[in-house]
């Protein structure tokens, strides 16, 4: 019997020094560049001494609580606002499983684009998005909108990046996320504490994306970073003491079983492009879901199509008005994932490999 090897120390080195005063007041005050500000400059001189004290202080979760029965350490103080998210992600799940809720699918809008910020017009992604909205509703399913170009028309509305904790040891990356807020740095007003419940409410996802730059748009893609911890996270930050990656380490390599979180929910694509790449990120965007656990709702149900081949960017929406095939190919996608929602939830949708079990879960 070979002896469990010793703990790999975390590497460490390349975090940046701590801002020194100056640099931090420099960083603080670009928010307040408005002349309107000027009347109080005094109060925001006192609201950025409070900040400099919090941020020397890495005032990361300042309000905490006893886990309480049901942990690892029940003693360990865990952020108020992650034990507020864990329990609304509680209870949508006991709401997803009762097979006396409406069943809901969530409509992921992609693009970045929207009429209240810079482009002033609406995206044609958007447009899809109402469409598969109107044929599930006529399927009696609800449909939750999310439309993730808020963040680019929103009030300091934000979706913070993945740091990666997952490479450091699966374990340390926390069902929900832990990351944030983070008061002390000002990473705050984090959306995917209400979009980590939307997700574990519904029973099914249908994303719609444009194409940018041969990936799906950075709006999108920092959702999906955020997702890693629905696949295989931990839902118990107390057994890592919050981000002790030493422990979570050593947790990980007692056997770590990577729970699907998100699993067993069906879903659809609609991809969509003008020049090139739609193929590439409908397959990747596939690749992720199926991953995660998700089923597929067949063939019609994963769309790539372009809009107008090289045409010119100032009539697309004019060009997809004509597009009629490509509207019903739309509503397709939306009339299966119906279909197999009402599979899913009568006990009929079940992947024939649904029995097996990874050889190297991950």
């Amino acid at each position: 019997m070979s002896a469990t090897p010793p703990t790999p120390q975390p590497r460490q080195g390349q975090a940046p020094a701590p801002l020194g005063r100056v640099e931090f007041h420099l960083q603080f005050i670009r928010s307040f560049a408005d002349p309107t500000f000027d009347a109080v400059r005094g109060a925001l001189v006192q609201v950025e001494e409070v900040a400099w004290k919090n941020y020397q202080g890495g005032r990361k979760a300042p309000l905490t609580q006893k886990a309480g029965p049901g942990f690892a350490d029940p003693d360990y103080e865990l952020s108020v606002e992650w034990v507020a998210t864990r329990d609304r992600l509680l209870a949508a799940e006991a709401r997803q499983k009762d097979p006396a809720t409406p069943s809901r699918v969530l409509l992921i809008c992609g693009a970045a684009r929207n009429d209240g910020s810079c482009p002033g017009e609406i995206s044609k992604t958007w447009r899809m998005t109402q469409w598969a909205k109107e044929v599930l509703q006529a399927e009696r399913i609800e449909a939750d909108v999310l439309d993730l170009s808020l963040l680019t028309s929103s009030y300091d509305l934000h979706i913070h990046p993945c740091k990666g904790c997952v490479s450091t040891a699966m374990p340390l990356c926390h069902w929900p996320c832990s990351c944030y807020p983070n008061h002390g740095e000002r990473q705050t007003n984090d959306w995917m504490a209400e979009i980590y419940e939307r997700w574990t409410a519904a029973h099914a996802v249908i994303i719609l994306t444009p194409v940018y730059w041969y990936q799906t748009p950075g709006v999108l893609k920092l959702m999906i970073d955020r997702l890693v911890c629905a696949d295989g996270g931990n839902p118990d930050p107390t057994s890592t003491h919050g981000k002790k990656a030493v422990e979570a380490k050593a947790l990980e390599l007692q056997g770590w079983n990577y729970p699907k979180h998100l699993a067993g929910r069906a879903y659809g694509l609609v991809v969509h492009g003008d020049v090139a790449g739609i193929e590439g990120v409908r397959r990747g965007l596939s690749d992720w879901l199926d991953w995660m656990g998700l089923v597929d709702a067949g063939a019609k149900s994963r769309l790539d199509r372009y809009i107008g081949y090289y045409d010119s960017y100032a009539q697309s929406h004019e060009t997809l008005d004509r597009d009629t095939n490509m509207q019903e190919e739309v509503r397709n996608v939306a009339r299966a994932v119906a279909q197999a929602v009402k599979q899913l939830r009568a006990g009929e949708l079940t992947p024939p490999d649904a029995g097996l079990s990874p050889p190297r879960p991950k």
